[in-house]
């Protein structure tokens, strides 16, 4: 519970003082966790999952929250290129596997050792998704001129 407030309170500053965190983000987070815990909730009646308790939604929003904001720090430094390839496959190896060991810390920091959720699995996911924030612009308007070139002499 202690570091559950620890990140929550670090995560609020996060998201206010930093430039690179807007709404758009925001927005992505609360979907996100929305849906997890949409999906736990179905699980618990479907499946006979552990039902979520009010600590275990707000562990949720926790880890979306930092997982997005790391996805967008990467994608910062490392902007998506526009084009699909080998670059983008890479990039998301080494965004998805780090993201996964902070994940399994965080799973045993916030759940100890019996978690009920995949917090590892959550965070390397909204990692993942938070790193396609920035793209290259240079070479998506490079890309359409030669895509408008190839166009009208074919």
């Amino acid at each position: 519970m202690f570091w559950t407030i620890v990140l929550g309170i670090g995560m609020a500053l996060l998201y206010l003082i930093h430039p690179w965190m807007n709404v758009k983000i925001l927005q992505k987070v609360i979907g996100i966790t929305l849906f997890l815990e949409v999906f736990y909730l179905v699980g618990h009646y479907v499946m006979g999952w552990p039902f979520p308790t009010p600590i275990i939604l707000i562990q949720l929003f926790v880890i979306t929250g930092v997982g997005v904001a790391l996805g967008v720090f990467f994608s910062r430094i490392w902007p998506l290129p526009p084009h699909k390839g080998f670059e983008r496959i890479f990039r998301t190896f080494l965004i998805v596997i780090p993201a996964l060991g902070f994940g399994m810390g965080l799973q045993v920091l916030l759940q100890g050792p019996h978690a009920t959720q995949a917090i590892y699995l959550l965070f390397a996911l909204t990692a993942w998704l938070g790193s396609g924030h920035f793209i290259r612009e240079g070479e998506a308007e490079t890309g359409n001129l030669l895509q408008r070139k190839k166009e009208l002499e074919g």
